[in-house]
């Protein structure tokens, strides 16, 4: 096993049933055994997720965490679904696709007509059933409310014209959760409505042939692809639109939180899979007498200060997941969400920055699995929001200082 299990790490946060589920992802990924090398090497090479982990984690009933029992899900909570992503990247085998099946689902929750909830939410909870998140756009980045993808008024529905990019999975997804612009920034200023107003979801069917799709050469989301799109008139009925026209802005702050913490948790089982692979090689290597190199306090203290760093991210992760099932305020759990993305991420990649010092040149060696995932570690401090905004949330919301943007 991976570095320690969270299941044991702190009793405060968990019931039988978070320990269950934790010891029944270990049952599946230690039965795996050497195939998860395997595994990982074909992340590294093909840039492919195995179809088996999805299954696997739709049979162990992952997907269905935050899903009611009347359509199909468990309700099992967002800590149960994070301790598990946790222990799964901490073999190196995180899921990008689950974490935005997630944040759509918790749109659909919150959002959808009961035609929506049937139709998509057991389909989701059977782990057979990914969904794609559209928001990033070119000239947008992280200022989503300068978006420009406008989706206009047509009979029966609305027509979307304009471009996304970074969108990830597309062509493994089966639907999309679209975010466009219902009402320009122009008439906002001229009104006088928020700036979060204008916004509205729509579930697109990634095979529409208004839909082009141009993959990006990107690094950093091993196993998944990530996509420019471009919305040639395309049609959505009415019927797929998710919430209030102009009011998609609402829902989708509902699962900032978890994607905040969903992300927090790849990034600390992530560093149990560099730290676990420094510990392992530091243990063999000798190069001077007849001493290992982890003997070395150059070598030693910096993973010890690494797992103490990851000990704090792993606990705020764990206590804003277990605040956000008891249905604390969401500003709470928003600022320890934030916490826990930002601590995590840079924890994650000073993790995979020090395994590969601790490997020397061979962390260059491709058959080593370092070198290959040390994107995907700096990309979580950019991604889904970067280190800076999370800070001047922190600064602004939990230290009260002026809005720096």
């Amino acid at each position: 096993m991976k570095g320690r299990s969270s299941a044991t790490t702190s009793a405060t946060f968990f019931t039988e049933e978070h320990i269950a589920i934790c010891e029944a992802v270990d049952g599946y990924l230690d039965h795996l055994g050497d195939r998860k090398e395997k595994m990982l090497m074909e992340l590294a090479t093909n840039h492919y997720y195995p179809d088996e982990l999805l299954e696997a984690m739709g049979e162990l009933g992952l997907y269905g965490a935050l899903i009611p029992e009347e359509y199909g899900g468990s309700n099992v909570g967002l800590l149960s679904m994070a301790l598990a992503m946790e222990r799964f990247a901490a073999y190196g085998l995180e899921n990008t696709l689950a974490l935005l099946t997630t944040m759509d689902t918790l749109a659909i929750i919150a959002g959808g007509t009961q035609e929506q909830k049937r139709e998509i939410l057991p389909k989701v909870a059977t782990g057979n059933y990914h969904m794609a998140f559209a928001i990033t756009e070119p000239g947008a980045g992280t200022n989503s409310f300068n978006m420009s993808l406008r989706a206009h008024k047509a009979e029966g529905g609305f027509r979307l014209r304009g471009e996304k990019a970074w969108i990830t999975g597309i062509d493994r997804a089966n639907r999309i959760l679209v975010v466009a612009r219902t009402t320009s920034r122009e008439e906002i200023k001229e009104k006088n409505l928020p700036k979060s107003f204008g916004l509205t979801l729509f579930l697109v069917d990634p095979k529409d042939p208004a839909l082009n799709k141009n993959k990006m050469n990107t690094a950093g989301i091993e196993g998944f692809s990530q996509f420019q799109l471009y919305f040639d008139d395309l049609f959505v009925p009415e019927s797929d639109v998710v919430g209030e026209v102009d009011q998609g802005a609402r829902i989708l702050f509902m699962a900032l939180n978890p994607e905040r913490i969903l992300g927090a948790s790849f990034s600390v089982g992530m560093c149990d899979y560099f730290i676990s692979k420094a510990v392992d090689y530091s243990k063999e290597r000798v190069v001077f007498g007849d001493r290992p190199i982890g003997s070395y306090q150059g070598v030693s203290h910096p993973l010890a200060k690494l797992r103490t760093t990851q000990e704090a991210a792993r606990l705020l992760f764990y206590e804003a997941a277990a605040l956000y099932d008891k249905g604390a305020p969401p500003q709470r759990v928003g600022t320890l969400a934030n916490m826990a993305k930002y601590l995590a991420s840079e924890t994650c990649f000073d993790a995979a920055d020090r395994a590969i010092q601790t490997f020397g040149g061979s962390g260059f060696v491709e058959e080593n699995l370092l070198i290959q995932f040390l994107a995907g570690a700096r990309l979580s401090k950019t991604a889904p929001i970067n280190n800076e905004m999370v800070l001047n949330f922190v600064a602004e919301h939990d230290l009260g200082l002026p809005r720096s943007y």
